[in-house]
């Protein structure tokens, strides 16, 4: 616990005793604790709020990835693969000839 050990914990916990006196220290004590309790509470929030943002981004950019790979493979898409057919088609008709490429 913060590299505290039993014999510092005493020293502060008599100079807080001393210092407050002993009607407020049970109150001082238990607004630490609820204090310290919320900041736990807000600290877990908060990471779970970030996996779960790390998890949203991941799922996201796999299914790019995913989107990038179906639309380089003409195979898995027929309707790219005839519009792939079809430019092909146009390119040997403008060139005007038989489909043969000239060296």
């Amino acid at each position: 616990m913060f590299g505290i050990g039993m014999p510092e914990l005493i020293v502060i916990l008599v100079i807080a005793l001393i210092v407050i006196g002993p009607q407020k220290l049970p109150d001082i004590a238990r607004s630490l604790g609820k204090g310290l309790a919320e900041f736990k509470r807000a600290s877990d929030d908060f990471q779970r709020n970030m996996a779960e943002e790390v998890r949203n981004l991941d799922e996201k950019e796999k299914a790019e990835k995913e989107a990038q790979t179906a639309a380089a493979d003409p195979m898995g898409d027929p309707a790219a693969e005839v519009k792939a057919h079809g430019d092909r088609a146009a390119e040997t008709a403008s060139r005007g000839g038989d489909g043969a490429k000239s060296a």
